[in-house]
């Protein structure tokens, strides 16, 4: 079988696979380690493996290969891209900060190695608020490239950051109405939302919170139904971890799959052996890219 494969390739090589809570339940049940991003970057610095493998999307081994220059990063498909990273252009964020030459630049993960050499400071959902918190309250600040994420954090913060206009696809289309409709029909269950989505709906939402904020806020809770607002790979292991819930997804007809990442469903069992044989796809950053991204990487782990 297809995983006793990659688990033989994997102690031979002495690889390690990381894997994002958005890839399919079966990618995510042959990794060594599942999180959001903020969790996955953090256990990239403390790997000993020759190799690692990244089931995710190409800026999430790019943070890899930044974090860990001599080791060989593979990504399964080099085409699992990611639609809010490729809503900020470097070059066009770049003209885009002249405007702004006293502003600290803060940059959410989800942006391409190129845009974090222009950072001051990398965020994730999960640290992003407590790491705006922890600057002076007249602090200038771009934020980019999540116009909803940085909203989100205005809203809570007071402050007034620039905003890039940058969003998730997935995240980005889920509307109030929606959420209101599964309200109406299980008015019993909590709201629980991740803050890529629009303010509208996180205004309805009873949690808002990253990845595994949301698994956390759910395992800990004592209600027993929630209404979910983000992509719908999370699902596998918040069933896994709390099988006698019921969870409803926004926008989860079975003819729709709109809220599902094309780019992590991208990652599949196949791939990830090939990967493994040939080693290849290789994920390749030049070195004066990794030196100008590593500290603002490194800045967040220790503000983390």
């Amino acid at each position: 079988m297809i995983k006793e494969d990659i688990l033989k390739l994997k102690t031979e090589k002495n690889a390690i696979i990381l894997a994002h809570y958005y890839t399919i339940p079966e990618v995510q049940e042959i990794a060594d380690f599942v999180g959001d991003s903020l969790a996955l970057a953090k256990k990239a610095t403390e790997t000993d493996a020759d190799i690692i493998l990244f089931a995710g999307v190409h800026f999430m081994a790019e943070t890899a290969k930044i974090l860990n220059p001599d080791k060989k990063v593979l990504i399964p498909d080099l085409e699992a891209g990611c639609s809010l990273a490729d809503s900020c252009p470097a070059e066009e964020f770049r003209t885009f900060l002249k405007d702004y030459p006293d502003h600290m630049v803060l940059s959410y993960i989800n942006c391409s190695a190129a845009v974090k050499t222009l950072s001051d400071i990398i965020v994730t959902s999960g640290n992003a608020l407590k790491i705006v918190q922890s600057l002076p309250q007249d602090t200038k600040i771009v934020f980019a490239p999540d116009r909803n994420l940085g909203a989100y954090i205005n809203h809570e913060t007071g402050r007034e950051m620039v905003l890039w206009d940058g969003a998730c696809h997935v995240h980005d289309q889920l509307q109030a109405e929606q959420v209101l409709v599964l309200k109406q029909q299980h008015p019993e269950a909590v709201v629980i939302a991740h803050p890529e989505c629009k303010g509208v709906v996180l205004a309805l939402a009873d949690f808002v919170g990253s990845t595994a904020a949301m698994l956390n806020f759910v395992t800990k809770s004592t209600c027993n139904s929630f209404i979910v607002a983000t992509e719908t790979g999370i699902l596998h292991e918040m069933k896994k971890q709390n099988p006698e819930k019921q969870f409803y997804v926004v926008n989860s007809a079975e003819s729709c799959s709109c809220n599902d990442c094309e780019y992590m469903k991208r990652n599949n069992l196949g791939n990830i052996y090939n990967a493994l044989l040939s080693e290849e796809p290789e994920l390749i950053l030049d070195d004066e890219t990794v030196k100008l991204a590593k500290g603002s990487i490194e800045k967040m782990l220790s503000l983390s």
